[in-house]
């Protein structure tokens, strides 16, 4: 009994002793202080991680540039020629008389939707590459055409009959810029016929020789 008195109050003094120094066998070197961790707030997230900031979406790429439909195509201030004349040269019509009887003989005819100056009409141009032997005279073309085919396009077809023409008085030395040349498609026809002898006749290239109004000194 007195042995039990003795050792009681002995166990309690070595456990309160060890408790002190925070040697207990269950924690005794395992306690260490936790650090703050970045992203760990108070508040209704207390002890969570906060959640990751939101990303700026990256914009989608551009499309590539491209012009408007409404960008216009040609010069703004361009003038068109006239309905019914394609000029090729400078030359005033006002300053000459037009003869369209001197060179009336020398008509060029085409065939069918052709603008090739064929080796049978070589004669006439050489009749009216003499005509022209006065370098006071100007010439004057007038492409025409039949009936057959659009307006815009037999316009077009009676430019290059024109043209060819003007071409082919350039080999034999007659300088273009004295050449004027004018299209009248299928509008002045000189036969008013419906059938192949008209149109025939039609497709054709006058040569109208031009006279200066004002003597040349």
């Amino acid at each position: 009994m007195k042995l039990n008195k003795i050792i009681s109050p002995l166990a309690l003094a070595l456990s309160a002793a060890l408790a002190a120094t925070g040697c207990s066998h269950k924690y005794a070197g395992n306690v260490t202080n936790i650090p703050h961790r970045p992203g760990v707030t108070e508040g209704n997230n207390a002890g969570r991680p906060n959640p990751s900031p939101t990303l700026p979406v990256e914009p989608p790429p551009a499309p590539p540039f491209s012009l408007p439909n409404s960008v216009p195509t040609s010069t703004p201030n361009a003038v068109p020629n006239p309905p019914g004349t394609t000029p090729t040269s400078d030359i005033n019509l006002e300053n000459y008389t037009l003869d369209r009887v001197a060179l009336a003989a020398y008509t060029v005819h085409f065939k069918f939707d052709s603008a090739v100056v064929q080796e049978a009409e070589q004669a006439n141009l050489a009749a009216v590459a003499q005509a022209l032997g006065n370098p006071n005279l100007k010439l004057l073309i007038e492409g025409h055409c039949d009936e057959r085919g659009t307006e815009e396009y037999n316009r077009s077809l009676g430019e290059r009959r024109a043209l060819a023409l003007r071409e082919a008085l350039d080999k034999a030395k007659i300088d273009p810029m004295r050449i004027k040349t004018i299209s009248y498609g299928k509008d002045q026809p000189a036969d008013p016929g419906h059938d192949e002898a008209a149109w025939a006749k039609n497709r054709r290239g006058v040569f109208i020789l031009l006279h200066p109004k004002t003597p040349v000194p």
